[in-house]
């Protein structure tokens, strides 16, 4: 096993109608396109546009492919959504998907190819719990004056490790002596190796018998205390959208089996200028083949092909292709008629995937307060309705700035059900206690929150209770039908993980073909 520690980031992801003769962009006939079909002319139709569907789309046709990309939105990226309005100054914020990692190879890849520059920046954090402030550098010294008397040793994050590191030590020592071929190395790409690969499915029972336990039941039957486990709640669950009593324990432990550990030194990564020029540079090498407005509602497939039906201008229309790539999310494929339906455990897995709930806020202020030496922090982590707040322009010069909240599991519920209006006083007050310049320099803020959005209804996938092997067999193809999206990929939760589904696909259609 690697001694090399993982992110927080990268451990969460271990463990989550046209009219009969109406023109397609360029002026071909979309029913031309399936009457007059050259038996040479391997189309493939993609469904969604996001960064899944794009990549794959793109792959195929470097490939020689006849590709056909449809999106319901009227913009590609699905989850990747950069807002400039309402800001000023040039400011934006990552209202969607938004962290680039080191070892986001792909996002890396892609944006070298398409000249696009990955910001980096260091920040320095700070905590505000039950009304109480404090710098992350001060936690050794400030440790014992915690609300969290039950904290141990230096570091915030992973103090659950101590209750289940029996768990780990013992999949540690199964590992070595039965190691086989481990799918969550099946990167063709090559992830970071680690030693003695395990398959999950090979695992003793009672170690696999840990799905049917939440997180919390795990480690209430271990012994953690109430306070460990709602620092878990603010620190670890936040990024998995999901609250410990609805996580799979199993996830956890195996999380720290494969990671080694983890830690939240992390760079706050993104595309510079914004992560919505990635799908838009893959859409434009695309042009027509993307076609927008286009909701799926019925996807039919045999042993000869596939014939998707989509909504336009109110109309049903439907085309055929040799082979679907589905790279929409499940919580929108389980409201799309499938037929006929897929394998018994597939359509499970469509039915029960568990998502979590998230709200992101974004603030612009007059002033970057937060950036001043005495402030408390940068970034700093809350157990208030906002839960992590921080400082988002960081790739931008000027007095104005953004503060960027992200919100998860119930608080993302409670902050959903109210008004805008209602959101931006409690983002208001809430700053206000972290940061007493904050109300002064106010301008302007804006929310979005993913669980309403019409074309997700969620945010992304976690690993619920019973859920370990979703993601492999949501993987899975179906006949002449392929899946794609971050749920099916091994670097879940993630902009990477999209893109590398979306390959994965690329590569299963063109070694089947």
């Amino acid at each position: 096993m690697s001694n090399e520690k993982s992110t927080r980031r990268e451990f969460i992801k271990t463990g989550l109608f046209l009219g009969a003769g109406a023109l397609l962009p360029g002026g071909f006939a979309l029913t031309n396109m399936i009457q007059n079909k050259n038996s040479d002319d391997r189309r493939i139709i993609i469904i969604g546009a996001g960064l899944a569907g794009l990549a794959c789309a793109y792959d195929l046709e470097q490939a020689g492919f006849n590709i056909l990309l449809l999106e319901a939105r009227s913009r590609p990226g699905g989850r990747v959504r950069t807002y400039r309005d309402p800001f000023t100054d040039g400011l934006y914020a990552e209202m969607g998907a938004e962290y680039v990692n080191s070892e986001d190879r792909y996002i890396h890849k892609y944006a070298k190819e398409f000249g696009l520059s990955i910001l980096a920046a260091k920040l320095y954090d700070g905590i505000y719990v039950r009304g109480k402030k404090f710098k992350m550098k001060d936690f050794q010294r400030l440790r014992k004056k915690l609300p969290y008397a039950s904290v141990e040793g230096g570091e915030l994050f992973g103090q659950e490790k101590k209750y289940i590191n029996h768990w780990v030590e013992r999949i540690q020592a199964w590992s070595e002596q039965n190691a086989v071929s481990c799918f969550s190395c099946h990167d063709f790409g090559g992830q970071k190796k680690i030693k003695n690969p395990i398959s999950i499915n090979n695992l003793p029972q009672d170690i696999l018998d840990l799905d049917n336990l939440s997180i919390a039941d795990l480690l209430r039957k271990e012994g953690a205390p109430r306070d460990i486990i709602e620092l878990y709640t603010f620190t670890n669950a936040t990024e998995s959208t999901g609250r410990p009593e609805t996580l799979s324990a199993f996830s956890m432990v195996f999380g720290h089996f494969m990671a080694g550990g983890f830690n939240e030194k992390t760079d706050e990564g993104r595309i510079h200028g914004g992560n919505d020029q990635l799908p838009k540079v893959f859409a434009k090498s695309l042009a027509d083949k993307v076609l927008y407005h286009r909701p799926v509602k019925k996807i039919e497939y045999n042993n000869s092909g596939v014939e998707v039906s989509f909504l336009e201008n109110g109309n049903l229309t439907s085309i055929k292709g040799d082979k679907c790539a589905i790279a929409m999310p499940v919580s929108i494929l389980r409201r799309t008629k499938i037929s006929p339906a897929f394998a018994p455990d597939k359509m499970h897995c469509i039915r029960k995937q568990s998502y979590g709930h998230v709200m992101k806020i974004a603030m612009q202020f007059k002033q970057r307060f937060w950036d001043k030496p005495e402030s408390l922090g940068q970034r700093v982590f809350t157990d208030t309705p906002l839960r992590r707040v921080y400082h988002h322009s960081i790739d931008q010069p000027g007095p104005r700035g953004i503060l960027l909240s992200f919100t998860s599991g119930t608080d993302a519920e409670k902050l959903g059900r109210m008004s805008e209006v209602r959101r931006m006083e409690v983002a208001q007050s809430t700053c206000g206690n972290i940061w007493q310049e904050a109300p002064s320099h106010w301008e302007n803020g804006v929310s979005k929150y993913w669980n309403e959005d019409p074309w997700l209804r969620a945010s992304y996938s976690m690993v619920g209770v019973g859920q370990k092997d979703f993601r492999e067999i949501l993987a899975r193809k179906e006949g002449l039908c392929h899946f794609a999206g971050e749920h099916t990929s091994i670097h879940r939760s993630s902009m990477n993980g999209a893109i590398e589904s979306g390959l994965r696909v690329s590569r299963e259609i063109q070694r089947d073909n």
